[in-house]
């Protein structure tokens, strides 16, 4: 990467952290773009260089900590599946509340009124969050964590449903409800009862 990549590069970051910021104190509603490049220091058309508008920053934001937390849960060498995955979902919800409740109202609406979102905002996060533990699961059978028979398809969506309903108490309660504490309190609570007639005999 030359210098010239390089300046383009931090430009691109500066904006997108400038933005996250904004985003997360006033909503996106409530946010520019104009405000975001104004705090970023850089000219107004310089962020169409990097983003179509605004809507693109709570995309950008919406997979890449997720799909780093799936990489450990392959990576984990906690020795039962219930323990690999309530790491999982604990920091799941760690990631949902660090970006603050106004982002995690963006990822919500989008996933209830997919209809309304425009083609440039991203609509799937549902689907990818729903995927991201299927492929979990399978890759647990195919490891031998989870008997052949699991229903893997069943058991992710039942799972999502709770992680979901957790994150929209929270909007919903205006952050009086505290998803971590409640991801805690399934995965101490229920998770081995959804599991327990899956696991391998062989774990």
């Amino acid at each position: 990467m030359n210098l010239r990549e390089k300046a383009a590069a931090e430009t691109r970051k500066k904006l997108l952290k400038t933005g996250q910021k904004l985003i997360m104190k006033k909503g996106l509603s409530n946010v520019s773009v104009e405000d975001i490049t104004n705090a970023a220091g850089v000219a107004k058309g310089t962020f169409y260089t990097y983003f179509k508008r605004k809507e693109d920053i709570v995309c950008e934001i919406c997979r890449e900590p997720f799909a780093d937390i799936a990489k450990c849960f392959r990576e984990s060498k906690e020795p039962s599946i219930e323990k690999k995955l309530a790491v999982y979902f604990n920091d799941f919800m760690t990631e949902v509340q660090r970006y603050g409740i106004n982002i995690c109202r963006e990822w919500l609406r989008d996933v209830i009124t997919p209809a309304n979102v425009t083609d440039a905002k991203d609509t799937q996060k549902w689907q990818y969050d729903t995927k991201t533990l299927l492929d979990m699961l399978n890759f647990a059978v195919k490891n031998g964590e989870l008997k052949k028979n699991t229903p893997t398809e069943t058991l992710t969506h039942i799972i999502m449903t709770q992680m979901y309903g957790m994150m929209l108490c929270w909007c919903m309660s205006d952050g009086e409800f505290n998803p971590s504490d409640w991801t805690h309190k399934f995965c101490k609570l229920q998770l081995n009862n959804i599991l327990k007639p899956y696991i391998s005999d062989n774990k």
